[in-house]
């Protein structure tokens, strides 16, 4: 499948026909995990039937505000992206890394040979997809590889959902990670919503072609695929957002030392709630325990961020101590290092952190301004006193 259109030989699902494609995937020892509503927000977990969907509701996204509205039809997918992202069950938030026990002769490693879980993530977006990819990419195409994200991630299945509308915080366009789905996926869907509700389903792999014979099915008709690549590609043009990203890199190493910095810093709380809604931040801590016998020792990671104190500590103290060094260091690093560490930036327009900034500060207009008042197009503000 495309970035905005369908290929390969598209199948056509009614909307009855979900409910079977999640209990066949359960029946191959897969816990399937798809987008609810809990608490005022659209949240990923354990799914069973398809009425635990957000059936009807979509999501209302600006800097900073989030609020779920009804929809006047009964879309299952007719969001774009909440809180949750994938990550936290590919790369668990709190994992054990090793137990060890006291013997006589010291301690012996307690070995969890456990088989990893068997997840079918149902509802994935294009740019989840890619972040998906992205973390591929960190955990098991350098030099060492995480055993662990690498079980769980070839143990996965993934149902792709193209987006057919476009959030006001969403830029995947611009960034070319959506809005339509690119390869990766085992069961990519189109919804349709034209009087009749139904899928435009498409095998992205062997698995995925095999699952899809055993649901209810006929073929797409040409007006099906045209509906479909329409839908899209409509969600393409109502981006809410964009991102300029040629010479990007280069524009923000020679501005290491803008001003800009320290203005975006006077609003940035350094909560680091950008970091722990993106699909692919992944920087944790390391943290030993014993109980308190001291028979057990154990090693955990943790999800941690860039913008805690903590984070940069070292024996001397923080090497970043202020909200500028530390909003800094993650914007440089998603949009410019990330691109010399992986090879492309490390953003993949969700818009996530601009809808989930306490304060809406948005990346977006973050490097537009720079590149306006390098080029002179924009005054530069002034530096806090």
């Amino acid at each position: 499948m495309g970035a905005y259109e369908l290929d390969g030989s598209p199948y056509v699902l009614e909307r009855a026909a979900l409910q079977e494609l999640l209990d066949v995937l359960r029946a191959h020892g897969y816990t399937t995990v798809g987008p609810q509503i809990e608490h005022g927000a659209i949240v990923y977990d354990e799914l069973h039937r398809i009425e635990e969907l957000p059936i009807g509701w979509t999501d209302v996204q600006e800097g900073g505000s989030y609020r779920l509205e009804r929809r006047n039809d009964d879309a299952l997918f007719g969001y774009n992206v909440g809180p949750h992202s994938w990550k936290r069950f590919l790369s668990p938030p709190l994992r054990l890394l090793w137990r060890a026990r006291k013997t006589e002769d010291g301690f012996e490693f307690v070995v969890d040979e456990e088989p990893p879980p068997r997840y079918a993530f149902i509802g994935v977006r294009a740019c989840e997809l890619h972040a998906i990819q992205q973390l591929d990419a960190i955990y098991m195409a350098g030099p060492a590889t995480d055993k662990d994200y690498q079980r769980r991630r070839e143990a996965l299945f993934i149902v792709a959902v193209n987006c057919g509308k476009a959030g006001n915080t969403c830029f995947c366009a611009s960034l070319g990670t959506g809005p339509g789905v690119g390869p990766g996926y085992d069961i990519a869907l189109t919804e349709l919503l034209d009087g009749e509700h139904r899928f435009v389903a498409v095998a992205g792999s062997v698995h995925g072609a095999e699952i899809l014979e055993t649901i209810p099915h006929r073929s797409a008709t040409d007006a099906d695929i045209a509906l479909a690549e329409a839908t899209i590609a409509q969600a393409a043009r109502r981006m809410g957002r964009s991102l300029e990203t040629a010479g990007l890199k280069e524009l923000l190493y020679r501005n290491i030392d803008h001003p800009r910095w320290e203005a975006v810093a006077q609003r940035c709380l350094t909560c680091g709630a950008c970091t722990m809604v993106c699909p692919t931040c992944f920087c944790f801590s390391i943290e030993d325990a014993t109980d308190l016998s001291g028979q057990v020792a154990e090693r955990w990671r943790r999800f941690d961020s860039c913008f805690t104190l903590a984070f940069s500590f070292i024996s001397s103290g923080s090497v970043r101590t202020s909200a500028k060094a530390r909003y800094r260091q993650w914007l440089m690093h998603k949009l410019a290092a990330w691109q010399d560490q992986f090879g492309a930036i490390g953003c993949v327009g969700c818009g996530r952190c601009i809808t989930w900034c306490p304060v809406g500060i948005d990346i977006t207009a973050e490097a537009a301004a720079l590149r306006a008042e390098e080029s002179g197009q924009l005054q530069p503000e002034p530096a806090a006193v």
